[in-house]
């Protein structure tokens, strides 16, 4: 396709919001969040032929894992990734006529450089960008008439190495031809720090809305095989609370799990020091065997500022939090990480280069797909898409668990969403929309046909509220 057929500029972004309540309480590190509001972002772009179209994004803002300063409320928070949003927004539109790839690398050094002079770090002014970028792909494939695996093996957004110089030579037009996603992904389940884990262990006042409220509920309502453990730092603490969990895992015939220190620890020594005691405990050997990485165990203050070699021999770990600018992963690399997560809300092109990274590198490097937070609708399937472009076999996946289904969302939305994609989503007695898992996995096939990035139904924009602050 001509480059002249993928040039386009952003006319106009309008940003929104709805609260999104809990239904359980989650806690991972040093919070336990109840609601949230989701952001959302509406895009109109126009091409060189003056061909117009609109494309969509949507986020939940997460309070304390952008911005983790004790100092600071939720609501603070809240108004940080507001502000990210606005300061995308202001550059893009400033940003004249590119490729979609190259509005965003043309900005990306400046969004960043106004974020951190507002103090806002990597984490928060990637979510911006990350939302812009994503609603102006939609909107470029939805010209086209393309889904968005037709649009990435013809590198429509038009990508390229600028922003990742280490991978000028590599074939990324090959690489991106050979994106061929998988029909299903498994649902990697998060187990947070105060969940149940057995059904004995459940609260008696916790929700009567037919969900699962422990982790033994979740295992038998959709089958999952793969797991996600949060842990807290404190290495007895954590010991016990493995010893707990593997004692219900290992009635599995099979399982497979991460672990996720969410920045909870000091340094690799202190990480080492609970490696040990999950060695020495014969309770945890077939839990020890069935762990794929560790997810961040170190704060993203000292993650990259000292090697972990270490650590890493002992088992392979990623960064996530550290994870805040393009050149992160490759960093990381010289310390001993061997692993990145892909996540929407760090970056549509980020996760694709960083995978490409990964094939670069070869042998023994990984990405993984997470992030438990995305709601059902936009979110949760640009999100999905974005895993099965990556080639991830499974996700980690729990906003269906900690919300009901699309929380918020108007009937009128979530039976749209019923029609469009009835193989994503169940729908309840009373006609509300919950995500449909089958053996531990959802089906992909309704999100890889439609145009645009993975969803068949416009957001009810009247029924949202302008973005906050």
């Amino acid at each position: 396709m001509p480059d002249s057929a993928s040039r386009l500029s952003l006319i106009e972004a309008d940003l929104f919001e709805r609260p999104t309540h809990f239904r359980l309480p989650f806690r991972f590190g040093a919070v336990t969040v109840t609601e949230a509001p989701q952001a959302f972002v509406r895009t109109r772009i126009r091409l060189a032929d003056g061909t117009e179209a609109v494309g969509q994004a949507a986020e939940l803002m997460v309070p304390k894992w952008f911005d983790k300063n004790p100092a600071l409320s939720n609501a603070d928070n809240f108004n940080q990734l507001r502000q990210s949003l606005r300061i995308a927004r202001d550059h893009l539109l400033a940003a004249g006529k590119q490729t979609a790839f190259g509005l965003s690398a043309t900005v990306e050094l400046a969004h960043h450089a106004a974020c951190a002079k507002a103090g806002l770090g990597g984490l928060i002014a990637s979510f911006g960008l990350a939302l812009l970028d994503r609603a102006i792909l939609d909107a470029l494939c939805k010209a086209h008439g393309m889904t968005a695996t037709a649009a990435l093996q013809i590198n429509l957004p038009g990508l390229d190495a600028r922003t990742t110089p280490d991978l000028l030579g590599f074939d990324l037009t090959g690489f991106l031809a050979a994106r061929t996603p998988a029909a299903s992904i498994g649902m990697r389940h998060t187990v947070g720090m105060i969940d149940a884990i057995t059904e004995a262990e459940k609260p008696a006042d916790g929700p009567q809305d037919g969900l699962p409220n422990s982790l033994e509920g979740a295992i038998a309502a959709y089958g999952h095989r793969y797991f996600k453990i949060k842990l807290s730092g404190k290495a007895d603490a954590d010991l016990d609370r493995l010893v707990r969990i593997a004692a219900l895992l290992d009635t599995l015939p099979e399982y497979h799990l991460t672990l996720d220190g969410n920045e909870q620890f000091p340094d690799a020594e202190a990480v080492i020091a609970l490696w040990d005691k999950i060695e020495a405990e014969p309770r945890l050997a077939r839990f020890r065997q069935a762990i794929l990485f560790l997810e961040q165990p170190i704060a993203r203050a000292q993650a990259l500022a000292a090697p972990i070699h270490p650590l890493a021999q002992r088992v392979s770990v990623e960064i996530d939090e550290s994870d805040g600018e393009m050149g992160a992963f490759a960093t990381a690399k010289t310390l001993g990480y061997t692993g990145i997560s892909s996540k929407s809300c760090k970056g549509f092109y980020r996760a694709v280069l960083n995978r490409a990274r990964v094939q670069q590198w070869g042998r023994g490097f990984f990405m993984s797909a997470e992030d438990l937070t995305t709601q059902g609708g936009i979110a949760v399937q640009q999100d999905l898409l974005l895993a099965a472009l990556i080639g991830a076999e499974h996700v980690e996946r729990n906003g269906h668990h900690y919300v009901d289904g699309m929380s918020g969302a108007s009937s009128t939305e979530q039976a749209a969403y019923l029609a469009h994609h009835p193989d994503l989503y169940t729908a309840t007695a009373d006609g509300r929309a919950r995500i449909a898992i089958h053996n531990g996995a959802v089906s992909l096939a309704s999100v890889l046909a439609a145009p645009g990035l993975g969803v068949a139904v416009e957001a009810d924009w009247a029924a949202l509220s302008p973005l906050a602050g």
